[in-house]
């Protein structure tokens, strides 16, 4: 790959791209979740749960606001599109989307019920994928340049 050749992010703000901006919130998000769900299972207080359920929802809108940034970037430049990691990190993230959408439905329609013993589990199952995704996404990164500018000027 050449100097100044790398796969350019569609979805940015001076030059910075925005997808990078917003994952953290969802990771935060999910995995806070996780964390009221030991806590809940180990003290038995319903304050947890709704606070899991807070965070579930505020974890879906951000996801879906850092899928539509990405998938921006993924239309974009047919560079990105190439890339095997590119569909990876997509792929797992669109199940952990549905798998906490699933979850979040199940906690607002049976309350505590929704969380012990398959709300916790559903949720370590998401931690678990967000691993693998975050992996194929800091690859597409530090292995392929996604986004990277190599220039100072760039970045304008």
């Amino acid at each position: 790959m050449l100097l100044g050749d790398y796969p350019r992010s569609t979805a940015s703000i001076a030059g910075h791209p925005i997808h990078p901006m917003l994952i953290p919130f969802p990771i935060a998000f999910f995995v806070a979740t996780f964390v009221c769900d030991l806590i809940f299972w180990r003290t038995g207080n319903p304050g947890w749960v709704t606070g899991s359920l807070w965070l579930l929802g505020a974890g879906l809108i951000m996801a879906a606001m850092a899928a539509l940034a990405g998938l921006t970037d993924v239309l974009g430049d047919v560079q990105i599109r190439d890339l095997r990691a590119v569909w990876l990190h997509a792929g797992g993230n669109v199940v952990v989307v549905l798998v906490e959408l699933y979850n979040w439905y199940s906690r607002y329609r049976h309350g505590e019920a929704g969380v012990i013993p398959v709300g916790l589990v559903l949720s370590l199952i998401v931690v678990l994928i967000l691993l693998f995704t975050g992996w194929k996404g800091w690859e597409m990164v530090y292995r392929h340049h996604v986004g990277v500018a190599d220039r100072p000027d760039e970045q304008r």
